[in-house]
């Protein structure tokens, strides 16, 4: 029994001294006064919104090269990958069976004239002795339908040979445009022009300006329309490309440094993905986006005027509620329910809930409750994401 009371006085004496030490330190820590709390001021300002959006290259014109004529390739005269020109050759096909076939038409030509010349010769005998009576009248009609059928017979073996020399130039194949010819899909000896083989054997692009194609959104489209509309009737634009002035970023990171414009909008929206064909054009003197390339274009979708901004990391989230902590005039600091907006970078659009002469915590927001008096100590906060648009 005496140890237990010992033992109760030993625990007596513990929660003494632990309740004295913790009644210091709150009591010093009142003495000490508020505490000094980094704020950043609301930023007021017209922010514009910007989308980004999938798109591929293409060249202003992408010509595939086809073998018109079935045959053995006999020539390849051009450096793949390199710039070609108008009408130079680019690949031969083995014409032996084709100036065969010229030669055939050729030969059906002048003897079908031949054909023609003796028609024309009983016509001429026959027509006289018609008039005196002396050949009868059925005679002189078959002399007329022999001299025109050899007559129809002729022009019909001119486009046979005509056909023939056409599939003979096919042999020879030069480039439609000047522009960037790629890589061939056929080498020398190959059979092309006839399924498996080749047909399509190259493509030629003109690059000195590109298309980019990119999808929007239904619902994305009907905004940019509107935004668009607005513009239009606010006389802010005046012409097409004004309007549709973009920007793209490419594969590593950087902007290219040519704006482009919206070339076209397609008709119709796809029912089964909801979105909508949009083409973009874009200057590529230096030619640095090749067919092919993926990059983000970016759109200016709208613009918000006045808009109020301030650091990401000052918002508290909570079950899908946006909180942040204010600092009011006598420094007490209250916990503010806001409705967010678009993200720029690392900071915030808040679309209600605070104003332009706010100061908003920005650092110890673990430390800070409702009510807290604090020393603001108001920094200015700068952004570490940099625009490329």
């Amino acid at each position: 029994m005496k140890n237990l009371s010992v033992y109760m006085l030993k625990i007596s004496l513990s929660l003494l001294i632990t309740f004295s030490a913790f009644s210091c330190a709150e009591k010093e820590k009142q003495e000490a006064g508020p505490q000094e709390i980094t704020v950043v001021n609301v930023e007021q300002k017209d922010v514009p919104i910007y989308h980004e959006f999938v798109g591929q290259v293409y060249g202003s014109s992408d010509i595939p090269i086809r073998a018109r004529v079935s045959g053995f390739l006999e020539g390849v005269h051009f450096d793949e990958g390199r710039k070609v020109n108008k009408g130079q050759l680019l690949y031969t096909i083995d014409p032996e069976p084709f100036q065969a076939q010229v030669a055939g038409s050729e030969s059906q030509l002048a003897e079908a004239k031949t054909g023609l010349a003796k028609a024309k010769s009983d016509l001429d005998r026959i027509e006289p002795l018609a008039k005196i009576n002396a050949v009868s009248k059925s005679d002189l009609d078959a002399a007329v339908a022999a001299y025109d059928a050899s007559l129809a017979y002729v022009d019909a073996m001119k486009a046979n040979l005509h056909y023939s020399k056409i599939n003979l130039g096919y042999c020879w194949m030069k480039s439609p445009l000047n522009g960037v010819i790629g890589k061939t899909q056929a080498r020398i000896g190959e059979f092309v022009g006839k399924e498996p083989n080749p047909v399509i054997l190259n493509t030629i692009s003109t690059i000195d300006t590109v298309r980019v194609e990119f999808f929007l959104t239904e619902s994305n489209y009907i905004k940019l329309a509107r935004e668009y509309e607005q513009m239009i009737n606010d006389k802010t634009i005046s012409s097409e490309r004004e309007k549709a002035t973009l920007s793209l970023i490419l594969a590593d990171g950087s902007k290219f440094k040519y704006p482009g414009y919206v070339n076209f909008i397609n008709r119709e929206v796809d029912p089964q993905t909801g979105s909508l064909l949009v083409e973009s054009v874009f200057p590529n003197p230096d030619r640095l986006l090749k067919p092919g390339q993926y990059a983000k274009v970016v759109v200016k979708m709208t613009e918000v005027e006045g808009a109020l901004l301030i650091p990401q990391r000052c918002i508290s989230e909570l079950q899908g509620q946006y909180s942040v902590f204010v600092v009011n005039s006598d420094n007490i600091v209250n916990s503010i329910q806001v409705e967010v907006g678009e993200q720029i970078g690392d900071m915030q659009i808040i679309s209600s809930g605070i104003s332009p002469n706010d100061k908003v915590i920005i650092d110890a927001l673990q430390k800070v409750r409702s009510g807290l008096e604090i020393i603001p100590k108001v920094i200015e906060f700068e952004s570490k994401s940099k625009s490329q648009y």
